[in-house]
C-alpha cells in the first residue's frame, strides 16, 4: 500500500513525465511490439539506475552529483535515486532511436506519402547505435542545465553537483555518462534484437501490430514520425521552461545546436537527402 501511495504521489508530482512515458510506450508498442518494448524500456531503466546508483557513490560514470532528498515521501525512490529520474532515460533513448532510424532507413516518397520499410540490419547496425547515442546525449545537453535550475520551476531542486561544471553548471562528465548509458543499454538491446529475430516466428498482434517487430511489408514511417514528434516535444518543453525561467542564453544555445539537425530532418522528409541503399 505504501508503494502504491508513493507511486500515486509521483504521478501527481511529475504528470508531464508520465505523459511522455505513456506516449513513448504506446509508440514503441506500435513500432516494435510488446516484447521488444518491455525489453527496451526495462533494460534502459536498469542500466540508468545502476549508473546513477554508482555515480552518486563513486562518481562513475556521470561524475559526482547527489540527490538532496527534498522529495522523499512525495515521490517514489529506489535507494537514493528518484524512480522517475532513472525511468526517464528509457523514453529519451527510445525517441532518440526513432530520430536516428528516420535518418538511416531508406525511404520512398515524401511528406505524408513517405514510406519506410522495417530493416533489421539497419536498426541493429553500428550507425544506428552511434546516431541514437548522439541524439540521446544532445537532448540532455538541453535538459540538464534547466533541470539543474529546478528550484526556479515546478521540478524543484532535487540534485546538485558539488563542483559546478563548464556547461552552465553541468560537468562534461555528466554527458559522457549519458553516452555510457546509451551505448550500454542500446548496444545490449541490439544484441537481443538480433537474437530474437533469429529465434522467433512471426507473431501478429491486435490490429496487425507485430509482436516480433514490424515485418518488411509494413510501412514504419508514421510510427517513426510519432517518435520524432515526441523527441521534439520533449525538446520544446525543456526549451520553453528555459526561456520561462529567464535563461535566454541556455535556450538560444539549445536552439542553435538543433538547427542543423532539424534542417537535415526536414530535407529527409522532403525527399531531398541522398537515400542510403537498402540493406540486404
Amino acid at each position: 500500500m505504501e508503494f502504491l501511495a508513493l507511486l500515486g504521489k509521483t504521478l501527481l508530482l511529475r504528470p508531464y513525465v508520465f505523459l511522455f512515458l505513456a506516449v513513448a510506450l504506446a509508440t514503441s508498442t506500435w513500432l516494435i511490439g510488446k516484447r521488444r518494448t518491455a525489453i527496451f524500456f526495462l533494460l534502459t531503466w536498469m542500466t540508468a539506475f545502476v549508473c546513477e546508483f554508482s555515480s552518486t557513490r563513486t562518481g562513475v560514470p556521470f561524475g559526482w552529483y547527489f540527490y538532496n532528498g527534498s522529495t522523499v515521501g512525495r515521490e517514489l525512490y529506489i535507494s537514493n535515486v528518484p524512480f522517475m529520474d532513472s525511468l526517464s532515460f528509457s523514453f529519451l533513448l527510445f525517441t532518440s532511436h526513432c530520430l536516428a532510424l528516420t535518418f538511416l532507413l531508406p525511404a520512398r516518397g515524401r511528406g505524408r506519402t513517405m514510406a519506410m520499410r522495417a530493416d533489421r540490419t539497419t536498426r541493429t547496425s553500428a550507425p544506428a547505435l552511434g546516431l541514437t547515442v548522439l541524439f540521446f546525449v544532445l537532448l540532455d545537453v538541453v535538459i540538464d542545465p534547466v533541470a539543474l535550475r529546478g528550484d526556479r520551476w515546478f521540478l524543484g531542486k532535487i540534485y546538485y553537483y558539488p563542483e559546478p561544471g563548464l556547461h552552465f553548471g553541468v560537468p562534461i562528465a555528466n554527458y559522457l555518462g549519458w553516452a555510457v548509458v546509451g551505448l550500454v543499454a542500446f548496444g545490449l538491446y541490439q544484441r537481443l534484437d538480433r537474437w530474437l529475430s533469429k529465434h522467433e516466428q512471426a507473431e501478429v498482434g491486435v490490429g496487425g501490430a507485430p509482436l516480433a517487430g514490424p515485418p518488411p511489408t509494413i510501412n514504419v514511417a508514421p510510427r517513426l514520425l510519432v517518435g520524432c514528434a515526441l523527441y521534439y516535444g520533449i525538446l520544446g518543453f525543456n526549451l520553453a521552461v528555459t526561456f520561462w525561467i529567464g535563461e535566454p542564453l541556455i535556450g538560444a544555445t539549445g536552439i542553435l545546436m538543433y538547427l542543423p539537425i532539424t534542417a537535415l530532418l526536414l530535407l529527409k522528409l522532403a525527399g531531398r537527402l541522398p537515400m542510403p541503399a537498402p540493406s540486404q
